[in-house]
């Protein structure tokens, strides 16, 4: 069968929904207390706030005069956070250097209540710090501190030994991937391993370099940007985003893979054929920054706690839209997606 054969006949199969609203209660209502491993890059996102009301006389620069400072979680951090805010019991397995910034991440994580036990401390790498400077509520720069190496050595060895442990209670694992070097072959085939062994679901924000090491996975959720680059093909209408879901889904023998797509909202395509689309439900767009981790992390936990993938994904679209209406990364509540589900978000 020719691949525009192929692609007709996956089309056909098109799904909008309808969602019985008891159901999604019932599965809201699991969220409570689900166990769910993260596995990633976890980071510190730090904002400078100002304001610029000259030029500098150094360089053709806006010079910001900052009033205030602030940080949030980022990465695995914000996934782990963000499964915190919805009633589960997050286990983050990363890894942060053995510094100041280290540490403020630690215990932001615990004052959020995220479990910091298969936190890995790597004395050869700094922790990953996203600073970015921001004027008037428009972001003017942004620098990183990062080391983008594989994680080796006994820190490798230590976080496979963690991850392999904490999976043994989990019913549910994400994978975040940023590229920051925790993610690898060397730390994702016996996550998986794991993982699959306990079958429990697995969902993945993945890095477009590890698109090969992802196969069998039970969710890829990638933006449509990520989606377009993997399969070698820009999305740009219809034609074109059943081309790439579908090829990605088969290219990494997923259960589903879910392309976010802004404000065109979401596409899933799930092994078998059906091929479901959500239109988006934010009203107000700020910042979409973090907005893949509270998918990734909705939809999986969603997942464990009971949905099929269209429900799973209905959710994370409703989570979504609230966290994209603040500036940084944000979490969101259970309540807050009941309250979009009625249409009062």
């Amino acid at each position: 069968m020719s691949r525009a054969t192929s692609t007709e006949t996956e089309s056909s199969a098109m799904t909008t929904p309808s969602f019985d609203r008891s159901r999604l209660d019932a599965i809201l209502d699991r969220f409570t207390g689900r166990r769910i491993a993260v596995l990633g890059d976890c980071m510190l996102d730090r904002y400078l706030w100002g304001r610029v009301e000259r030029i500098s006389p150094e360089a053709p620069v806006p010079v910001v005069e900052v009033e205030r400072e602030s940080i949030s979680l980022g990465g695995a951090g914000n996934v782990a956070a963000n499964l915190r805010a919805l009633g589960a019991v997050p286990i983050l397995c990363s890894v942060v250097g053995d510094d100041e910034d280290g540490r403020r991440l630690a215990n932001e994580l615990e004052s959020r209540g995220v479990e910091i036990r298969a936190l890995t401390t790597d004395l050869g790498r700094p922790t990953t710090v996203k600073t970015r400077i921001i004027a008037h509520a428009q972001q003017v720069v942004r620098a990183d501190r990062e080391s983008r190496a594989d994680l080796s050595g006994d820190s490798l060895r230590g976080l496979v030994a963690a991850i392999e442990r904490e999976l043994a209670d989990c019913e549910g694992l994400v994978v975040s991937d940023y590229g920051k070097g925790v993610i690898h072959p060397g730390t994702l085939a016996p996550s998986l391993a794991a993982a699959h062994a306990r079958e429990v679901p697995v969902g993945v924000d993945p890095k477009e370099s590890h698109i090969e090491s992802y196969r069998g996975v039970s969710i890829l959720t990638p933006n449509q940007h990520e989606a377009g680059y993997v399969q070698g093909r820009r999305i740009v209408d219809e034609s074109t985003l059943l081309e790439v879901g579908w090829g990605l889904q088969k290219r990494v023998d997923a259960e589903a893979v879910l392309i976010t797509r802004g404000p065109q909202g979401m596409s899933l395509f799930e092994r078998g054929g059906r091929y479901t689309y959500l239109p988006t439900v934010a009203r107000e767009v700020y910042d979409v920054t973090g907005a893949g981790d509270t998918v990734v992390g909705t939809v999986t936990l969603a997942l464990a706690a009971g949905a099929d993938y269209p429900s799973a994904c209905f959710l994370s679209n409703h989570a979504a839209g609230q966290v994209i209406r603040e500036v940084g990364t944000a979490t969101c509540t259970v309540a807050e997606i009941r309250a979009s589900l009625d249409g009062r978000g």
